[in-house]
């Protein structure tokens, strides 16, 4: 799905997307781009971003780099600052399921299933968001953050997405973004955060390939004849957000969703 924002809306922005090799970040960098931007995509697929670079020239850098690392964001802005100039917004995206460790409902979640969850969802959240107001307060300039949570931080559904860590972490993205909107608006620095439902993504294998988990979100995404998000349907909300459109909004949690957060959703029989 193409930009249906303006065509230029990001034009000269320096943008840097942690977790834009792949789903939903690389749908971004790729959409940032078409609209103007120049991106350092952050993050640990390989598979498609040769392509992409091909494609996309000189605006896109990727770097395949661990966002559960405090050195990261750092050094993907110093590049963002080497390779585009200077640094205007920074996106985090990555983040993901931690069921391989053992997250899963309360009772049952291991101690490696709540350390790991949280340290990839939400700890690569609290470096990537200090670098980069760090950043801007340091050259005293205004800038946007965007973070990725998900509507299981307000909205659960606990049949098939019982993960307790998981919706631990995307609730406090939110505390996070909103208690930051708060203390840096006089800076000029921005925080929102995007709530996805069901998204098409390596994360969402488990419910894609489960006929009745579908089912179950033909009814609780009932929006566009009911069916899975894909990563498109985020990037004009994204592009709004990274833009100067969005420049008298800051602390906001915006819902792309499918309707999921307003429905009940119904399980099959």
């Amino acid at each position: 799905m193409a930009n249906t924002l303006t065509p230029s809306a990001l034009d000269g922005k320096r943008l840097v997307v942690i977790g834009g090799t792949g789903g939903i970040g690389l749908s971004a960098v790729k959409a940032f781009v078409a609209a103007g931007a120049c991106v350092i995509a952050v993050g640990l697929e390989r598979d498609e971003t040769t392509s992409v670079a091909r494609d996309l020239g000189k605006a896109v850098r990727f770097m395949h780099a661990d966002a559960t690392q405090p050195e990261t964001a750092p050094k993907s802005i110093e590049e963002c600052i080497s390779s585009c100039g200077g640094l205007d917004g920074l996106y985090h995206v990555a983040g993901g399921s931690g069921r391989r460790w053992g997250d899963g409902p309360l009772h049952q979640i291991s101690n490696d299933g709540w350390r790991l969850t949280l340290e990839l969802n939400l700890t690569s959240v609290f470096y990537s968001n200090r670098a980069a107001v760090r950043h801007f307060l340091a050259q005293k300039s205004t800038g946007t953050i965007l973070n990725l949570t998900s509507v299981l931080a307000f909205a659960p559904s606990v049949h098939h997405f019982a993960t307790h860590s998981y919706a631990a972490a995307k609730s406090a993205i939110i505390g996070l973004t909103k208690s930051c909107a708060s203390l840096y608006a006089p800076d000029g620095v921005r925080f929102n955060a995007l709530a996805p439902g069901l998204v098409q993504s390596s994360m969402a294998q488990r419910a894609a390939n489960d006929p009745r988990i579908m089912a179950f979100v033909k009814t609780k995404q009932p929006l566009d004849g009911g069916r899975i998000g894909q990563p498109s349907d985020l990037d004009d909300a994204a592009i709004f957000f990274m833009s100067d459109a969005s420049r008298f909004t800051t602390g906001q949690v915006l819902a792309v969703d499918g309707g999921w957060s307003v429905t009940e959703g119904q399980l099959p029989a």
